[in-house]
């Protein structure tokens, strides 16, 4: 037969003397319960425990956690306790044991339903400030990196612009122009059958050419730039942090905002502006179709009360946004695919992140210059 595991206690005064002996294992897991139960009171009256190991034949992970709660027991109340006499083959199981959930928090109590509320308005303020400072950051070392482009024109990596011009320019226009030649469609649309009632048609050509040129031409075509490229540029740029692909530019001597972040914003600069002129004249030949078929107005008429409700000056309130909206969604994406850390989780939620901070950005700007613009009478 097997020996019974035992536990002999020892009272010495305050001081209460444990000593575990025979087969500490699985195997008698009812009995280690029991023993362990029985010297609970014990523990409980003790200032101090001491538990001598040097009668233990064998030990496995349950049954050095029943030893690891005995001694836990007794610290939970401020008394001391030790393990005296642990053999060098179970030192390596007890200091695993020992390691186990040894700083879990107790539950926190409930609050006060307001002071949450006021700790995450502080999360949340701090947050925003600190995507302040990466953002101003991240303007700061573009600037750097084209003051270094401007002085040695060489330095700029063509081969990299071109080939970004090519994947968020070129490779977006079919669904730029589809996007905007419906929504071009939709306010006609909607502007005959209310208008009509008002014997006042002809004003739906005015709407939809200051409508598109000034606002919702480039507002629709940022929103689905920061949807498409932005995403793209911060899963790229996440999944390079990732691999340690960055870190290994840095130590080859080269910028990660030479190699990588500039020729993508630099790209986005240049073809937002050109993909907002295709949007415009997309949604502008929506309301067309619209006009033609819906609103009985012949492409003759449409277009000669087009060129009287609209001018350059329309055109130019909106394709001046193209760039500084560019700028921006670049520069939110880029930074936030640089921090990306080593997870999956972080790079879809930086890339979602990076996706709102962009659009709600955007809308933002496109308020702003609205209200600049009529300051100035444009």
């Amino acid at each position: 037969m097997n020996p019974e595991p035992l536990l002999l206690a020892t009272p010495s005064g305050d001081v209460l003397k444990l000593r575990p002996e025979g087969p500490w294992t699985a195997a008698n897991v009812v009995t280690l319960e029991t023993l362990s139960r029985s010297v609970g009171a014990d523990v409980d009256r003790s200032r101090a425990v001491t538990l001598d190991m040097s009668g233990v034949s064998a030990l496995d992970t349950l049954g050095a956690w029943v030893l690891e709660k005995l001694s836990r027991r007794a610290a939970s109340s401020g008394r001391s306790a030790e393990f005296v006499g642990v053999a060098d083959q179970f030192s390596g199981l007890m200091d695993e044991v020992r390691q186990v959930n040894r700083d879990t928090p107790a539950p926190a109590a409930a609050s006060n339903p307001l002071l949450l509320r006021l700790g995450d308005l502080g999360k949340a303020t701090i947050g925003a400030r600190e995507d302040v400072a990466i953002f101003l950051q991240m303007l700061g070392a573009l600037f750097v990196a084209l003051v270094g482009v401007l002085r040695r024109p060489r330095s700029l990596r063509l081969t990299s612009l071109v080939y970004q011009l090519y994947r968020i320019g070129w490779q977006a226009i079919p669904i730029i122009v589809l996007i905007t030649f419906l929504i071009g469609a939709i306010i006609a649309q909607q502007g005959f059958f209310h208008f009509r009632r008002f014997g006042a048609e002809s004003y739906t050509v005015d709407m939809v050419g200051i409508l598109v040129l000034r606002e919702l031409g480039v507002l629709i075509v940022a929103i689905m730039v920061a949807g498409r490229s932005g995403s793209a540029y911060t899963a790229e740029l996440g999944s390079m942090k990732m691999r340690e692909e960055i870190d290994a530019l840095s130590t080859m001597g080269l910028d990660p905002v030479d190699v990588l972040i500039l020729p993508r914003i630099a790209a986005l600069v240049i073809a937002l502006p050109m993909l907002a002129f295709i949007g415009s004249i997309a949604a502008l030949y929506g309301g067309g179709l619209v006009a033609q078929f819906y609103g009985d107005m012949g492409p003759a008429i449409y277009i000669a009360r087009l060129h009287d409700a609209i001018s350059i000056t329309h055109f130019e309130v909106g394709i001046l946004k193209a760039p500084f909206m560019a700028l921006v969604i670049g520069i939110v994406a880029c930074s936030e695919g640089l921090r990306v850390k080593g997870s999956a989780e972080s790079l879809g939620r930086q890339t979602t992140t990076s996706v709102v901070k962009s659009i709600f950005l955007v809308i933002v700007l496109d308020g702003l210059f609205a209200i600049f613009f009529a300051s100035i009478g444009m």
